[in-house]
């Protein structure tokens, strides 16, 4: 795909009447995400599995701002929202879990199954159902949020970007759900061909609710710019990439 190593500057201009949808968007990156983008005068539906929850952030942020409730683990759930949402241009997969569990000794294999059924498998689920409505669009895109703790190139070699003790080794379900989540999006990109932009997001340490006690961490608004960046490239943007949330490409 793609061999750019920085995302183009310029974004593309949304068209009026430009409809999103953003997972896991009542509150952290999810929530900024959509927040940015009805900024850009996009319609935003704001899916999250709690409904007072997402209900909450919706009113909060007003008009454009609309509520679907979705359970991106439950495909009975993700088809009654495809059949309410209707037509889409931008699909933003940002709805993860984080199970625990540290290294292949100490990970269940009940917290893997969890990691993978909501980023991986219900990624997959929501893009599916999500498709014929994206193929309409003048401008597809989806934007999968990863993790660059996924990334194999950063957590191999004799430098890896996160050799610490309390990292190295450990994470299993939710690093390597991610991984799948690039994998998944280098294939997509390659099966949907250059008029969708379909690439994943590293967004950087940020202080959301994914890790339980996590106090640390930037913050979301700037690695929600960075999924915005990717939801409104040109036409003549890249595809099939992980891009960190600063615009420059990271390694698979």
């Amino acid at each position: 795909m793609t061999e750019t190593t920085s995302l183009p500057a310029e974004t593309h201009n949304p068209a009026s009447g430009t409809i999103a949808l953003v997972t896991g968007a009542n509150s952290g990156i999810g929530l900024e995400t959509a927040r940015q983008l009805l900024d850009r005068g996009v319609t935003v539906w704001m899916g999250a599995r709690d409904a007072e929850k997402g209900r909450l952030a919706a009113d909060a942020l007003g008009a454009g701002a609309r509520f679907v409730r979705i359970d991106v683990a439950d495909p009975a759930s993700i088809d009654a929202a495809a059949e309410q949402v209707g037509d889409l241009g931008i699909l933003v997969n940002n709805a993860g879990v984080n199970p625990g569990g540290e290294d292949i000794a100490a990970t269940s294999l009940e917290q893997l199954r969890l990691a993978y059924e909501t980023n991986v498998f219900g990624l997959i689920g929501v893009t599916q159902a999500f498709l014929p409505s994206l193929q309409r669009s003048a401008h597809p895109r989806i934007v999968n949020v990863s993790s660059g703790t996924g990334s194999l190139a950063w957590n191999s070699g004799p430098n890896p970007q996160f050799d610490w003790d309390r990292v190295k080794g450990g994470g299993l379900a939710y690093r390597t759900s991610k991984t799948a989540v690039n994998a998944v999006t280098l294939l997509t990109a390659q099966a949907l061909g250059e008029r969708f932009k379909v690439n994943a997001l590293a967004p950087g340490l940020r202080a959301t609710n994914l890790i339980p006690g996590m106090a640390v961490g930037g913050d979301p608004a700037e690695a929600a710019a960075g999924a915005v960046r990717l939801a409104l490239l040109p036409d003549d943007g890249p595809t099939g990439a992980l891009w960190s949330w600063d615009g420059t490409r990271a390694p698979w």
